[in-house]
Formats: structure tokens, C-alpha cells, sequence
């Protein structure tokens, strides 16, 4: 009867472990708070999140265009992009003959 009265006792010391730890979790959570602390989410209109998702491709739009104008595109004449075909060729015939050599 005197090893039950020691089980019983050792199960009691750690059910109030268990307790003290299960509080201090709940301590750190309230400190950290959360969207939902309150227990209400907020809810916004379709009308509202259409307005913001316009308002952004806007914002999205004007950096882009931006970008855009700050270096325009350069016409290559198809000479030139023939001489530089002609280059890149020659290049890659020089590595390939340094890996044959090699």
C-alpha cells in the first residue's frame, strides 16, 4: 500500500508539472497575440478586394512602364547580327579546340 500512496504521489507532482507548463504556453501565446485573439476575423467585401487588386496592377503597371522608358529596345541591323553570329562561332570553335587540346 506504501509503493500505490508513492505512484499516486508521483502522479499528482507531475500532473501539476504538467499544468505549470501547459500555463506558461498559454502565458507566451496571449503575449505573442494572434489575428484571431478576439475571436472575430475581419471580413472584407468582394467591392473591397476588387479595388485593392485594381489599385495594385496600377502601381504594378507605372514601375513597369518605367523600366521600360528608362532604356528603350536597339534595333540590330541583320548585318551586325550576322557579324555576331560569326564572332560567337568563332568564340565557342576556340574553348572547343582548348577541350580537345586538352
Amino acid at each position: 500500500m506504501v509503493n500505490m500512496s508513492r505512484v499516486v504521489q508521483q502522479l499528482r507532482k507531475e500532473l501539476q508539472r504538467a499544468e505549470n507548463e501547459v500555463s506558461r504556453f498559454r502565458a507566451a501565446l496571449s503575449a505573442l497575440g494572434s489575428p484571431t485573439s478576439n475571436g472575430h476575423r475581419r471580413t472584407m467585401s468582394a467591392d473591397a478586394r476588387r479595388r485593392i487588386s485594381l489599385a495594385q496592377k496600377a502601381r504594378w503597371a507605372k514601375q513597369n512602364h518605367r523600366a521600360e522608358g528608362a532604356s528603350p529596345k536597339r534595333i540590330v541591323s541583320s548585318a551586325a547580327r550576322r557579324k555576331m553570329a560569326a564572332a560567337q562561332r568563332a568564340r565557342w570553335a576556340k574553348v572547343k579546340g582548348l577541350k580537345k587540346a586538352a
